[in-house]
């Protein structure tokens, strides 16, 4: 690890604590000696970084606003790919943040990175995610955050359409399709229903409220517990 990458985590690492952290600790975060951390400390201070503390006691950082971190390649890589899907696999707003996103990341990245960043060994492919279903994941989005209704138009396995009205908790990609994760008022009970399948949507004006034994997260421990037993 590059002294200037071990500076920028050193920082990231007293970033935010209420309590100091040992030499000792961040040693072993960054897998190096304490006296490195005693050298990097006095560093960072003469370099202005408001670090407080003292050997054998620990150490931390003032508040104050500090400079953005410069990203590792590894990190950019990362931020590069989860942008890229975000905007072939979600809704046009979000589609259209991400293509900001990435457009700022882009200007600002060093030449020296910019050719390594464009090599990404991953290739995000948007052909199983039309325009329709990009549609449909904005109204189950809005109906997700503002806890409304929304009235689906589903086919099946067997390709018979029927209309549902359910509560969306929230959308789920398990690795080849979206899944929207909803609360049947009907069934009193879970229901998952694959976005590919659903040919309309419609917000309702009828809300919900979640609570610890209904919600997505609630939803998502339940399937760990069932294929736990399997």
């Amino acid at each position: 690890m590059h002294k200037s990458e071990r500076l920028f985590q050193l920082v990231n690492l007293l970033k935010g604590r209420r309590l100091a952290v040992t030499a000792k600790q961040l040693a072993d975060k960054l897998n190096v000696s304490e006296r490195t951390i005693y050298r990097d400390i006095q560093h960072l201070q003469t370099s202005g970084v408001p670090i407080e503390g003292e050997a054998g006691i620990g150490y931390l950082i003032s508040e104050c606003d500090l400079p953005p971190m410069m990203f590792t390649l590894e990190e950019l890589q990362a931020l590069m790919l989860g942008s890229r899907m975000v905007s072939e696999w979600t809704d046009p707003v979000l589609a259209d943040k991400a293509h900001s996103a990435l457009a700022k990341i882009e200007a600002v990245l060093p030449s020296s990175l910019k050719q390594k960043v464009d090599d990404l060994p991953y290739l995000v492919s948007g052909w199983s995610h039309n325009q329709a279903q990009q549609a449909f994941t904005l109204t189950l989005r809005q109906g997700i955050e503002q806890h409304r209704c929304v009235n689906i138009d589903y086919s099946d396995a067997k390709q018979q359409i029927t209309s549902r009205l359910v509560e969306p908790l929230g959308m789920v990609y398990w690795g080849g399709k979206w899944t929207l994760i909803t609360f049947c008022r009907l069934r009193n009970d879970y229901r998952e229903f694959r976005i590919d399948r659903i040919q309309a949507v419609s917000l309702t004006e009828f809300s919900f409220t979640t609570h610890d034994d209904k919600s997505l997260a609630h939803y998502v421990k339940l399937v760990q517990e069932k294929y736990k037993e399997c």
